[in-house]
């Protein structure tokens, strides 16, 4: 007999419990670079109903500061990061799918990452943390996903990072999911966006308090972690949108502040820094953003080659006026689907969001995500298309 797995709150969502599950304890996980972790926990959290044959489960991965919580309202009140795409009637039906989502290995949002306790020394990881891949990451969730009974998964999802992590599934684990949503991502990062991500690694380990990593039990690195922040906010912006946002506009008192935040868009930066903070771990900062940047879903292969033999349908969703993961990136997924022989659809939204669209743009992405996600459950075959909306 088959035992069915509900969610007592889907029909309104509701408070939505975090799960813990731990695993690896006798037999350390391995990873990609060889090294052994153990034992491992993933933060979850479920919404919707798991029918009968297991056949109906979408995980949802989320970006570099996200966590398990995708949905509902958390336990300090707040939204769920995708709050507006899952649920009943949303991109995500709870009404038709059992939608899943962890906090990645290496995070600090209740999964085993730098900040968690190391039981051969009962103190925080901290600078004994290993470096973890993306593909790391994925490998977790494959534990994850076989405990909660599931052989194969309808679809992954997810943006940015969450994005990388579906390319991983698709790579590694084909047989394990039937349809694919990368959003807002790419196949491996430019220099650019390298760059990036180096200045705030940079920013953390010059601030006094970082200490090499084994900070835990006195001041964390704050204003290393809040500039890191402060720099990434820039990149999810597109220039439009901040001129609509901020403009030139000064702050009441600004003459007096010197070098303080006078202009507003310094305040939203300052704030911005100082909010992320209270909720995110900087050595999960290094860890996670060291491994987005040495992702490479290619392999170092050719395009047509990326996802050759993969059965599942993809869907590739960018957005034009994202620079920090540009159209053309996202591109470059779709070639490597239609010359693999996948089926597979792209759409590229207008937005003037930038890269946060992916969290905004949710009517456009709703219309697309739950066409595809029907025609996947319903076994019809996805029609390969290009097209803007």
């Amino acid at each position: 007999m088959v035992t069915t797995i509900t969610d007592t709150k889907a029909k309104d969502l509701g408070h939505a419990p975090v799960r813990s599950f731990t695993f690896a304890g006798k037999e350390k996980l391995t990873l990609e670079n060889g090294l052994q972790i153990g034992p491992v926990t993933l933060a979850y959290e479920t919404y919707g109903r798991l029918n009968a044959d297991r056949s109906n489960a979408v995980l949802i991965l989320h970006a570099l500061s996200g966590d398990a919580h995708a949905a509902g309202l958390g336990a300090d009140g707040n939204r769920g990061w995708w709050d507006a795409m899952i649920g009943p009637g949303k991109a995500f039906d709870t009404d038709r799918y059992y939608v899943i989502c962890s906090n990645v290995l290496g995070g600090c949002q209740g999964s085993t990452g730098p900040s968690s306790i190391d039981p051969e020394t009962g103190r925080p990881y901290g600078s004994r943390f290993p470096l973890i891949s993306i593909g790391d990451m994925v490998k977790a969730q494959t534990y994850l996903i076989r405990h909660l009974g599931i052989e194969k998964l309808l679809s992954v999802a997810g943006g940015s990072m969450g994005g990388m992590q579906v390319l991983e599934w698709l790579v590694a684990y084909p047989d394990l999911v039937r349809s694919a949503i990368p959003v807002s991502t790419s196949l491996n990062h430019s220099p650019q966006q390298i760059a990036f991500n180096e200045v705030g690694r940079q920013a953390i380990m010059a601030d006094p308090n970082w200490k090499n990593g084994d900070y835990y039990g006195g001041p964390a690195p704050d204003g290393g972690l809040a500039i890191a922040r402060m720099v990434g906010h820039i990149t999810y912006m597109s220039e439009m949108s901040m001129s609509q946002k901020f403009g030139r506009r000064f702050r009441e008192g600004w003459q007096e502040r010197k070098f303080r935040p006078g202009f507003e868009v310094e305040s939203y930066l300052d704030h911005q820094g100082n909010k992320f903070v209270r909720r995110f771990d900087a050595n999960s900062y290094l860890h996670i953003t060291r491994a987005m940047d040495d992702y490479d879903a290619t392999r170092g292969q050719r395009l047509g080659e990326t996802f050759r033999g993969i059965g599942a349908h993809v869907l590739v969703i960018a957005f034009e006026s994202d620079w920090l993961y540009p159209a053309y990136q996202t591109r470059d997924i779709i070639k490597a689907c239609k010359l693999a022989g996948i089926d597979s659809t792209y759409c590229e939204i207008e937005s003037k969001y930038g890269h946060d669209a992916f969290l905004l743009e949710t009517e456009e992405e709703t219309q697309l995500i739950s066409h595809f996600l029907e025609r996947v459950a319903g076994g019809r075959p996805v029609e390969a298309e290009t097209y803007d909306i």
